[in-house]
């Protein structure tokens, strides 16, 4: 049954007498409390906050003198009490609420500076579980919460970001904050609380290996406001989740524009991809153009790596995307800057390589510290109307997959390793997905098609037009190793692919014409092994 409201209009102008302040991170605090005390207004603090302004000369009540009672259980308790909640809560127009503060010696407080135990720091930290706990605030949620339903009477401030903000503020208007940069606040403030649950109930879920929450919800903290979205007419914005996973969100941009949405959703594709190949086994490099691949390969150097890439697809890789999962060195550094490309993204980048791109000032150039774990769990999430649709990330790696070979002929060594190697790029390209692979290097990738005899035949396509663009012979398709990410439907996919010259397949398996499929490739001594893992990407 919802309140009433006794629809006392809110006063535009509110004059900050006290302050409540209590902060994990205090970076700035100092700074606002000298402000606030030139304004003449009377400081409450707690714990660790109060100690720090105590310490720089100010003068600062401890919550516990105005509650009358101690913290106690480590700091669980201190500011859980009506005194403090009863001066956050009351409508100071309401002469109902001015007579209980007057009969219980409550004042008002009419600031409050507040944030929160570091839970998502510690979680991503790898926090063991106690830890984790301990570091869930509950006194913080309470009296922001507080604060910002009674916006009317109080300021609220949760993020050291807009000291500067209030501060200005109170000078520009005598002490006094308006209605609508309370409401501002206040619906920060909120959004603050939310995130942070949302972090806490996500790490539960984890913790326990709960996989359907019955309440769900993703929570970011802004990091850019972008220029647009997909398209100029859609607004946007990029939120990280605080996940301590080597990518595009934790990555430094050490040069170069803002980074666009579709450079992020982009980037992001091409670095899950890149880590199926730990930089302990060898250099690789894949090239990413609107979301799927155009040219992925290992080589004997990162600059050979990148040319083996390039070379699959020199047409679409104009202006894409290229992963590395090495140091960038100043010779692969040379041959990039040689194509219009929007972003690099490395573990780590060479002085002198940074030196290089330094010539290009628009080309972004990211630094992840690392490559992400592949196996590693995690949700993706999607929106439809109405509703969310959240699962588990895709951690299943070709590694870790018992092979059956199905055919009459086995693969030999060197076609097991291209199957492998092109199953690992099928997995990040958009269903229908096709990929041809020869001696550590995709030969021609046909992405996102409604059938996947088109997806056979794009990619047979797109490796006659490789083949001309660099002079050869022959398509690399000849004698390659081709990956479907899920089953052949029907055996004309597997014979198209056969026609451009595989003769090696990796598939999921379990069709119900799986028979037809190893029939046909029985008869054309291709080799063919089942994986049991569908890879469907949409």
């Amino acid at each position: 049954m919802a309140v009433a409201s006794k629809k006392i209009p809110a006063p535009d102008r509110v004059k900050i007498r006290t302050a409540l302040l209590s902060v994990s991170d205090k970076a700035g605090i100092i700074e606002l409390a000298k402000a606030l005390t030139v304004q003449g207004v009377k400081l409450l603090s707690t714990g660790g906050t109060h100690k720090a302004i105590a310490a720089a000369g100010l003068a600062v009540t401890d919550v516990s003198e105005v509650t009358g009672f101690p913290e106690i259980m480590d700091g669980r308790v201190k500011t859980l009490h009506p005194t403090v909640h009863g001066g956050l809560l009351a409508i100071r127009d309401d002469e109902e609420h001015v007579a209980a503060m007057k009969t219980h010696g409550i004042e008002s407080i009419d600031l409050s500076v507040i944030n929160l135990y570091p839970f998502e720091e510690v979680r991503a930290a790898g926090g063991d579980y106690p830890t984790t706990v301990e570091n869930i605030d509950i006194g913080g949620p309470a009296m922001i919460r507080a604060s910002a339903k009674n916006h009317a009477y109080v300021t609220i401030v949760t993020d050291p970001s807009d000291y500067p903000a209030l501060i200005e503020a109170l000078q520009a208007n005598g002490g006094e904050t308006d209605y609508a940069f309370r409401q501002k606040l206040a619906a920060k403030a909120y959004a603050r609380t939310a995130a942070y649950d949302t972090a806490i109930s996500n790490w539960f879920a984890e913790a326990l290996e709960i996989e359907t929450p019955s309440y769900r919800t993703i929570g970011g903290v802004l990091k850019e406001a972008m220029r647009y979205g997909e398209n100029p007419h859609q607004s946007a914005g990029f939120y990280v989740t605080g996940e301590n996973r080597p990518g595009v969100a934790t990555a430094v941009l050490l040069q170069g524009k803002q980074l666009s949405y579709n450079n992020i959703n982009d980037t992001d594709g091409a670095f899950e991809l890149i880590g199926e190949f730990a930089a302990n086994q060898g250099p690789a490099c894949a090239i990413i153009k609107h979301a799927n691949p155009c040219g992925v390969a290992t080589g004997s150097t990162l600059r050979d790596a990148y040319l083996r890439a390039l070379a699959c697809d020199s047409t679409s890789a104009f202006g894409g995307i290229i992963a590395l999962n090495q140091l960038l060195d100043a010779e692969t550094a040379e041959e990039i800057v040689k194509l219009f490309t929007e972003v690099i993204i490395a573990p780590e980048v060479s002085d002198e390589a940074k030196a290089i791109i330094a010539s290009k000032k628009n080309l972004r150039l990211l630094v992840t510290g690392g490559l992400p774990d592949p196996r590693s769990r995690g949700i993706t999430a999607k929106t439809v109307a109405g509703g969310l649709l959240v699962q588990s990330r895709d951690n299943g790696v070709i590694e870790d997959v018992d092979l059956k070979v199905v055919t009459k002929r086995a693969p030999t060594p060197t076609e097991l390793e291209d199957m492998k190697f092109a199953y690992k790029v099928a997995k990040h390209v958009k269903s229908n997905a096709i990929v041809y692979a020869k001696d550590g290097q995709t030969a021609g990738i046909g992405a996102g098609q409604m059938s996947r005899i088109d997806s056979a035949r794009i990619a047979g396509l797109k490796a006659e037009d490789a083949a001309k663009a660099m002079g050869w012979a022959e398509p690399m398709t000849k004698g390659s190793a081709v990956a479907s990410e899920a089953f052949f439907p029907f055996a004309d996919g597997l014979l198209s692919a056969i026609a451009a010259g595989a003769t090696a397949v990796i598939q999921p398996g379990g069709s119900m014409r799986d028979a037809e499929v190893i029939a046909a490739a029985d008869e054309h001594g291709v080799a063919m092994v089942f994986t049991g893992m569908r890879h469907f990407r949409h």
